[in-house]
């Protein structure tokens, strides 16, 4: 005879292994499982739940792809550490994204200088190779822990107000946007995996060669006619291990 999780689950048209999934996915998030606190062993997991082995087995391999467990051979599955994510459906400062979540955020300016813009800047701000912008990078901290490398580029003008800003606790987005009155409008943007080398890994707290994510960023402002004029070009690379973007796209 059924128990009475099978009871109450079994009038929906959902799998075995996706309700228990959910339901292991429910304790790892209400904190009932604690970030790296190792999970009952699967015979316990089967006589909780009710289901055969294989069907928790099917639930766990989901939760692992997901990132949500690890498994260390010999000893057990236990619960990572959830990555922070950022949505990528509007515009808006990594710091702001973050703090809206809870997370607390600290930047680090490593440097703040002009420099002749590479071929690769020039082309994004639609400018000559070899004119000067302010390159600001910054280490972005989440929860007390190294996150992310920023370098960002824009035009020499804004870069020097820019010195005055406390560029370690706020985004560069919402200083443009309230403290300028620089209207933003769209970002394209390009992601891809890299392996870090000696200065991110330094810079991030990871081993070097170390899968990063790369996101190349150029952002417009909004003309008074209504054009899109490049203003904010920028490198970003995260660790990995800890964070993600999101995305929703429709099928229309």
């Amino acid at each position: 005879m059924p128990n009475e999780f099978l009871k109450s689950e079994l009038l929906a048209p959902v799998p075995l292994h996706a309700q228990v999934r959910e339901r292991i996915r429910e304790r790892i998030l209400d904190g009932s499982y604690a970030i790296h606190a190792q999970l009952p062993p699967e015979s316990t997991l089967c006589a909780l739940f009710g289901v055969s082995r294989i069907t928790v087995r099917q639930a766990l391999g989901d939760l692992h792809k997901e990132g949500l467990i690890f498994k260390v051979p010999g000893k057990g599955t236990f619960v990572a550490k959830p990555k922070a994510f950022q949505e990528l459906t509007q515009l808006e400062g990594f710091a702001q994204a973050m703090a809206r979540l809870g997370h607390s955020i600290r930047n680090v300016v490593a440097g703040h200088s002009a420099v002749p813009a590479s071929a690769a800047v020039a082309q994004q701000l639609g400018i000559a190779t070899g004119t000067h912008v302010s390159e600001i990078r910054r280490i972005r901290c989440l929860n007390g822990e190294p996150l992310s490398v920023e370098c960002t580029y824009l035009p020499l003008h804004i870069g020097e107000r820019l010195r005055s800003a406390d560029l370690a606790q706020r985004d560069i987005f919402l200083i443009l946007e309230n403290d300028y009155g620089i209207q933003l409008g769209h970002a394209d943007l390009r992601i891809d995996a890299v392996a870090a080398d000696a200065a991110l890994a330094e810079a991030l707290r990871v081993a070097e060669g170390s899968a990063i994510l790369r996101i190349e960023r150029l952002t417009h402002s909004v003309a008074a006619d209504g054009s899109a004029v490049p203003l904010d070009f920028e490198y970003l690379y995260f660790r990995g291990d800890a964070f993600q973007y999101r995305l929703r796209i429709n099928k229309d």
